[in-house]
């Protein structure tokens, strides 16, 4: 395989942290192949030693040396790691040097407690059932305690939206899918009406939301171009009449979907 380069990317938790800031990295270089292994949990004198041997026979089999991405907290396990044949970065290397020259105090080293894993596992886990709870307009039981409740017309994006915000911050996320009997209507559907000051909107390109349609119910009018046409411009309508803020998913992320909800409404992470 031309142009591969081996990038491992290693921590002492689930690893998350070092792909996301690896991928970052090496996105950068398109050109480039990079065949990624994720090691997760090197948490151990053991498990470090054992990687290391890893790392060199992959070092040695290939003519490039592989490119670490590491997020270890434990010193002595990074130590360990710096004997390997690869090319390392560091992330607390880089950055934690920095931060105690700046606050002029030494930096614990200690990983994260695991009661503060669990709270947070807790948080996440609360947040994520009522999510699910409250998908698609399923439910109003206990609907006050959302923290927001997104509504658009069928495949806007609303639940991977809501599940996201939950996984990720902790957000209590309700949704709510415009009908056609909802946009004939000159009034807010009745479950949503007493939380107006919670409601963000989700539009998205008629074109685009026939394309997503037709995958599910091939050439019905509920895919219908048509239709798609009419509904996102009647929602659209509804939002304006109520100022009720909307942004348009057609070309976001679900993480970028997530941020721009999180910054109009004012939320704050959970955890």
């Amino acid at each position: 395989m031309p142009n591969v380069r081996y990038a491992f990317f290693i921590s002492d938790r689930t690893g998350i942290t070092a792909e996301n800031l690896g991928d970052a990295l090496l996105e950068q270089f398109a050109e480039m192949q990079f065949k990624r292994t994720t090691c997760p949990f090197i948490d151990t004198p053991e498990k470090a030693h054992k990687l290391v041997a890893e790392i060199n026979t992959v070092a040695e089999k290939q003519p490039h040396p592989p490119i670490l991405f590491m997020s270890v907290v434990n010193e002595e396990i990074r130590e360990i790691l710096k004997t390997s044949k690869g090319v390392l970065l560091n992330f607390f290397d880089t950055f934690l040097a920095v931060l105690e020259q700046e606050l002029g105090m030494h930096a614990s080293h200690e990983v994260v407690s695991r009661v503060h894993n669990v709270e947070k596992y807790d948080e996440r886990m609360e947040a994520v059932n009522f999510a699910l709870n409250h998908d698609d307009g399923v439910s109003d039981k206990d609907l006050q305690q959302a923290d927001v409740i997104l509504l658009g017309v069928s495949r806007s994006g609303k639940t991977p939206t809501c599940l996201y915000l939950a996984l990720q911050y902790g957000i209590r996320a309700a949704n709510y899918p415009l009908t056609p009997e909802d946009l004939d209507s000159t009034e807010l559907p009745r479950m949503v009406k007493p939380y107006r000051h919670k409601l963000y909107g989700l539009t998205i390109k008629p074109d685009r939301l026939h394309d997503i349609r037709q995958e599910r119910r091939p050439d019905s009018t509920y895919a219908d171009l048509k239709t798609c046409r009419a509904e996102v411009l009647e929602a659209q309508a509804m939002f304006r009449r109520y100022n009720i803020p909307y942004t348009n998913t057609t070309h976001q992320s679900v993480e970028e979907l997530a941020v721009s909800i999180m910054q109009a409404c004012k939320l704050k992470r959970k955890f």
